[in-house]
């Protein structure tokens, strides 16, 4: 059994990172939050520099230590969590040759194109090229070129010389993995959706036919780790950076997604959850591979045994209401943001209509190209009906994509359904999004279900459950608030969804 009684779990999102002390009955003793730069530029530019990470990990554990008593000595265990879809170059010892290009970075949108493209085509996908993806991997890049095989490519193409000198290509959490303990590892999420992974049952593993079809060389590619494994204690120079003992144990980890799931506390095949945050997805464990290609959905191969993971993520959701309470002359720092929601005043029949697609869309709909829109404005319109608009607006499209996933044979169409991250936590979002689903949402450890969710893959490791699922599953019923559908607006809202519905089908072909 490993020393100490506490696990340090990280969750690195698009902004910050967000760092827990956990103890053996899923409890936050302590916690921290650091930030780091992310550099935007035209052309579809999200980068960010991968020592900035390690440095913000470091300055939360400062602040940790001096919050929890001997901490050094009582961390058993240290778990990471990221975003997904970043590719870092790096040389061979681990070095970066590039910033890291985020999941954000749309710049490869060509690229990705003229991978899929190609005559005889379906959905803008080669069909041979489609059906291969589809029996391999159970999904394909997508349009936007967001995924990171086509921002392998781009570097290949655009910067030649970094690509011959990279020896591994790297997602956020395999770097950070190999900082603390000098190994080069993937977990299967990373993997999936470089669209290089065979993910059929008794199969898992890179695909040299896969590789052969892109071009891209599978021997730059790291080994893929379960997120319970151990991967060995810290290096010493690790150790000295994070102010933790070189004998602290870490572990394989997993991706955000993964560990919004398990902080969820719906670990039951079929039970669904809302990760609501910068951006939105719905997602579920399921008992077999799920896809729809008309839709833009699939399971994603989790850290978990290669469980299959339902995900169907949309683009905007807090990233949406913060730019509009912004552009609508409200402040959007802490507390100011929920309170320009508070007091908006009730929905009017004749409110305006918002499409929040700020940044594009991917489900139901995968199109980088569409954009926002406000629909019906009038002279008489204020702040607070643009607001009202945009809260209604981002529960509608959720709603969109919910119906489509409903038709699941295996999805629970009933019962409550859990909701979790920073945007959970705004009583008039959840509540709008019971009426709009009609269906009563609970909101669990809203703001940290992904750092608790993150500590459960340490639950075997240290004897308090056997999985991490089951350690999980403790946390469905820790609820922060229960919110039922109220009749009169779930009436209200189909109503006006079913103009949204009409609305939404000619702005979309105004788009190629």
């Amino acid at each position: 059994m490993p020393k100490g009684d506490l696990v340090i779990s990280a969750d690195f999102g698009t902004s910050g990172v967000k760092v827990g002390v956990v103890d053996d009955d899923l409890r936050l003793l302590a916690r921290a939050t650091e930030t780091y730069p992310l550099s935007l530029a035209t052309g579809g530019i999200a980068e960010q520099s991968p020592p900035d990470w390690w440095d913000a990990l470091a300055r939360a554990l400062a602040t940790l230590r001096a919050e929890v008593p001997a901490l050094r000595d009582r961390a058993a265990a240290l778990v990471f969590s990221s975003q997904l879809c970043g590719v870092i170059c790096t040389d061979e010892q681990g070095t970066p040759l590039r910033p890291c290009l985020t999941w954000l970075d749309k710049r490869a949108a060509e690229t990705g194109r003229a991978l899929i493209g190609g005559f005889p085509s379906a959905h803008g996908y080669r069909i041979d090229k489609l059906a291969r993806w589809l029996r391999i991997a159970n999904g394909a890049p997508a349009r936007n070129g967001m995924d990171p095989t086509a921002k392998i490519l781009w570097i290949k193409s655009q910067e030649p010389e970094i690509y011959r000198q990279t020896r591994w290509i790297l997602d956020v959490k395999d770097w950070l993995l190999h900082r603390a303990t000098g190994r080069f590892t993937t977990c299967p999420e990373s993997a999936n959706l470089t669209w290089l992974m065979d993910t059929r049952p008794g199969q898992e593993g890179w695909s040299p036919a896969l590789s052969a079809m892109t071009g891209i060389a599978l021997d730059r590619m790291p080994e893929m780790v379960d997120g319970e494994e151990v991967l060995g204690p810290l290096t010493k120079q690790a150790a000295e950076d994070l102010g933790l003992a070189p004998d602290t144990l870490v572990l394989g980890g997993t991706s955000d997604v993964t560990a919004a799931a398990l902080g969820s506390g719906q670990v039951a095949d079929g039970a669904l959850h809302i990760a609501a945050a910068t951006s939105c997805w719905i997602a579920g464990f399921m008992p077999g591979r799920v896809l729809s290609v008309a839709s833009s959905y699939a399971t994603l191969t989790s850290s978990l045994a290669y469980r299959p993971l339902l995900i169907a993520s949309q683009e905007n959701a807090g990233s949406a209401l913060e730019w509009a309470v912004r552009v609508s002359g409200g402040e959007t720092e802490g507390e100011a943001l929920k309170g320009a929601f508070d007091n908006m005043g009730a929905p009017q029949e004749d409110d305006p209509f918002f499409l929040p697609w700020l940044a594009g869309e991917r489900v139901p709909v995968d199109n980088d190209a569409i954009r926002g829109v406000f629909h019906g404005l009038a002279l008489h319109h204020d702040a607070c009906a643009l607001r009202r608009a945009a809260l209604e607006g981002v529960a509608l499209n959720l709603r969109w994509s919910y119906g489509k996933l409903m038709r699941e044979r295996a999805i629970h169409k009933d019962g409550p359904i859990s909701m979790v991250g920073g945007v959970a936590a705004n009583a008039a979002f959840a509540q709008t999004v019971a009426d709009a689903l009609n269906r009563e949402v609970w909101v669990g450890e809203a703001r940290h279900a992904g750092v608790l969710g993150t500590a459960t893959l340490a639950a075997k490791t240290l004897g308090w459950a056997a999985s991490a699922c089951d350690a999980a599953a403790t946390l469905r019923t820790r609820t922060t608030g229960v919110f039922a559908p109220d009749p009169a607006r779930v009436e209200a809202l189909a109503a006006r969804n079913a103009r949204l519905e009409k609305i939404r089908r000619h702005i979309l072909k105004s788009y190629p």
